[in-house]
């Protein structure tokens, strides 16, 4: 890549005459100290550590403990990301927690977020949007903040994917892991930040990957929990499909929209899903292998929090620097996708 800084154009400018620009200031993740191997899930279901390896790229994920739920882990990274940005408890606005997972249907996982972290003062909400809740929330804090309706606007993406994993299929339960990030959203000066957000969704394939049971369509009973319905279910090949479709649209709408190219980005982190998916988007969007950024061996496919972490350990390894620009895409359940383009 050449060291020129490539030139753009901010679409948000048109639509906020103040100028008022919104900015990530501080990253954070927080994963679980237990670590699942393959070598330990040939001991539960019929795979291989070589089956797995060479259809999913994952060598292994991380397991919350029993006592461990997605409000802990959300509010462990929303704790390093608020110390990143120098921003503290009584700072914040408004928590936006992007979860498939919550503690329970409700209250929000989002005020359970707010009390762990000592944030009295700012409102919280929960957001379903599967695997692409992060970048969806993403957009929705820099609407606050660019309305002025909000200062300081805190983004988590957390799941706790093993307590609705089927243990029992050897299909799904390989590809998920638990944990959590977080990004912490100002207007900052002399920085551009959050470029653009695409966002979409295809609610015709919903049953592509879905949980039947837990909602007012099936709630809890002896009959469902005995059907398996309250874990997760996916028609892989399907969503492999889509999600390579959907990701390479979104990623080339959001660089058409500033006037960007896929060699301009410093770095690209997909949604942590699959190797395949993942190269397979990187070919067709012809990027370069060192422009990917990649941590699916090592977490899995742990949805809303997936390119949060690896946003979060993109920076802390020194990926991406100040005023680098920064692709992330994203797909999910819904079905639902989304790229977001970003000059750190």
């Amino acid at each position: 890549m050449s060291t020129t800084r490539p030139k753009f154009k901010n679409p948000r400018a048109k639509h906020d005459f103040k100028g008022r620009t919104v900015s990530i200031t501080g990253v954070g993740a927080y994963v679980p100290a237990k670590a699942m191997t393959n070598f330990e899930l040939e001991k539960i279901v019929d795979t291989t550590d070589e089956w797995i390896t060479s259809r999913t790229g994952i060598k292994e994920r991380r397991i919350a403990a029993k006592d461990e739920f997605t409000s802990d882990m959300a509010a462990r990274a929303a704790q390093r990301a608020m110390k990143a940005a120098g921003v503290t408890a009584d700072q914040v606005d408004l928590i936006i927690v992007a979860t498939i997972t919550p503690d329970m249907v409700f209250p929000s996982t989002a005020c359970l977020v707010q009390q762990k972290i000592g944030a009295n003062r700012a409102a919280a909400f929960d957001l379903e949007a599967a695997c692409s809740g992060f970048i969806y929330g993403l957009e929705i804090a820099q609407q606050f903040i660019m309305s002025r309706t909000y200062d300081t606007v805190i983004v988590i993406g957390a799941e706790k994917l093993s307590s609705v994993v089927d243990w029992t299929d050897r299909n799904t339960c390989v590809l998920f892991g638990d944990g959590a990030g977080c990004a912490v959203l100002q207007s900052r000066s002399n920085s551009h930040g959050l470029l653009t957000a695409v966002m979409g969704a295809d609610g015709s394939k919903a049953e592509l990957l879905h949980m039947p049971g837990g909602g007012s369509r099936c709630p809890a009973t002896t009959q469902s929990v005995n059907a398996r319905l309250h874990f997760l279910r996916m028609e892989g090949k399907e969503t492999f499909k889509h999600a390579v479709q959907a990701m390479v649209s979104a990623a080339t709408e959001a660089l058409r929209r500033c006037d960007l190219k896929v060699s301009d980005m410093k770095c690209i982190i997909p949604h942590q899903a699959n190797r395949r998916i993942i190269d397979a988007v990187g070919d067709r969007l012809n990027a370069r292998p060192d422009q990917l950024f990649i941590n699916l061996d090592r977490y899995g496919n742990t949805s809303a929090a997936s390119v949060a972490i690896a946003l979060d350990e993109a920076v802390s390894s020194g990926r991406i620097h100040r005023g680098d620009l920064v692709l992330l895409v994203v797909f999910g359940a819904g079905l639902t996708w989304g790229a977001a383009v970003i000059e750190w």
